[in-house]
């Protein structure tokens, strides 16, 4: 996964540029980046700014875009309008979703957009924008009204969206309050992620909150759970400032969890594949990947909701979350207690001619029968996926690639294919249905 960035640079490392990576790093995506313009600062004090050409702007573009593939940009600061007028004409056309940060003052006291570039802001890149991400005071300079309450920043945000861009996310930390409620108006919608203000004076909570957005929608995740991650991630480097300066502390970007990052990319994988829909069952499907020598399916991280047929497509509905998945999730317990290494599973619709090719493909395929259950696993729930699962791998040595069993009474037959990780459950999905 590859995300831009499009902003100034920051030599404290902060923000800016250099925060952006950091965060884009900590998350799993390879970072790339484009410099808008130069600042001379420190954690205590903004000293100077100078503006990157719109010839080199436009140059550093195309050369990112011709070569790399991009899954979502970000744009922080940009500074004058000869600057807006360079990203937009290279980006108008663009199909990559643009996450745009309004940048307008430094923390550090500096004027980070000058004051003839705001109307260039609002006409060019504001309309390009799959989601903009300003806190209250650029929200009243966007929307051109005060903003006092919740009641206003819906108002705004309304405005804001006017503009053209298709969501809007307005932070509500400058409002006084002990609770910090952001807003987001997605499409006609509006979400609201509250949590309790912390004692922070730092340095660079801003551009995390925009760069692990964008790297949430890189990964596919809808709106409203890309922000709320966000939120989260936001809020732990705000809690783990650290200070390097004598001025201002600088938030600290922790490591992404590799078991949701690895399970995140092949949802997003998944539901890419050409005519994965002919696959999805009636009862829906679920990924999950579990932590090693899980105890309970608290240990293993499934969709709290499930991905979807919708038509001709799918749809990932719900979040990811430990103890988010209870059938899938089940089996793989059962699995890692004869084989610890298998920890992924993905459930498809049951397709003789699929389990004929497995076989065909020397895949280790077992199978169990709903209809031979005993009463007492059959009237409890969630006992028959570790009773079936158990019986399937009896006196079986080698680690299952595939489980099935052909359903019963009022019980849709099913296909779960197992893997040390989510990578290896594709490419096992992949050979049986190509």
């Amino acid at each position: 996964m590859q995300v831009l960035s499009i902003a100034g640079s920051d030599p404290s490392s902060g923000a800016g540029i250099q925060g952006d990576i950091k965060t884009f790093t900590a998350l799993g995506a390879y970072g790339l980046s484009i410099v808008t313009a130069v600042t001379s600062q420190n954690t205590l004090k903004f000293f100077d700014v100078e503006a990157v050409s719109p010839s080199i702007i436009r140059g550093q573009i195309k050369s990112i875009l011709s070569d790399f593939h991009v899954d979502a940009i970000k744009i922080g600061m940009v500074y004058s309008k000869k600057a807006i007028m360079a990203i937009h004409s290279e980006l108008k056309r663009v199909k990559i979703p643009i996450i745009l940060d309004p940048i307008f003052e430094s923390t550090t006291g500096g004027i980070l957009l000058q004051k003839d570039a705001i109307l260039y802001f609002k006409k060019l890149l504001v309309p390009i924008a799959h989601i903009i991400t300003p806190n209250v005071l650029e929200a009243e300079k966007l929307a051109n009204i005060k903003i006092r309450s919740l009641g206003d920043i819906r108002k705004a945000a309304i405005k804001i969206q006017k503009l053209g861009a298709r969501g809007v996310v307005i932070k509500g930390g400058h409002l006084q309050s002990n609770k910090v409620t952001d807003i987001l108006l997605e499409d006609h919608k509006f979400h609201t992620f509250s949590h309790n203000k912390i004692l922070f004076s730092g340095h660079g909570g801003g551009c995390t909150f925009s760069a692990a957005l964008c790297v949430n929608i890189a990964k596919g995740k809808g709106l409203k759970d890309a922000v709320k991650s966000a939120q989260d991630f936001t809020l732990q480097s705000m809690k783990n400032t650290v200070k390097v300066g004598r001025g201002l502390s600088i938030v600290t970007q922790k490591g992404l969890d590799v078991i949701e990052n690895d399970l995140s990319c092949a949802v997003t994988q998944f539901v890419e594949i050409e005519g994965i829909y002919r696959y999805i069952p009636e009862c829906q499907t679920n990924f999950v990947y579990s932590r090693t020598s899980p105890t309970s399916i608290a240990d293993i991280l499934g969709l709290e909701g499930r991905i979807v047929k919708t038509g001709k497509s799918v749809t990932v509905a719900g979040s990811l979350k430990y103890g988010g998945s209870k059938h899938v999730a089940l089996s793989v317990l059962e699995i890692t207690k004869k084989h610890p290494t298998v920890r992924s599973a993905l459930n498809i619709k049951y397709d003789k001619r699929i389990i004929e090719k497995a076989i065909k493909k020397k895949l280790g395929v077992f199978f169990y029968d709903r209809n031979i259950e005993p009463d007492l696993v059959r009237g409890k729930e969630g006992k028959t996926i570790s009773w079936g699962t158990r019986n399937a791998i009896k006196g079986v040595i080698i680690p299952p690639d595939i489980i099935y069993h052909k359903g019963s009474i009022g019980k849709e037959p099913m296909i779960l294919i197992f893997g040390e990780s989510p990578k290896e459950v594709l490419t096992k999905l992949l050979k049986i249905i190509r």
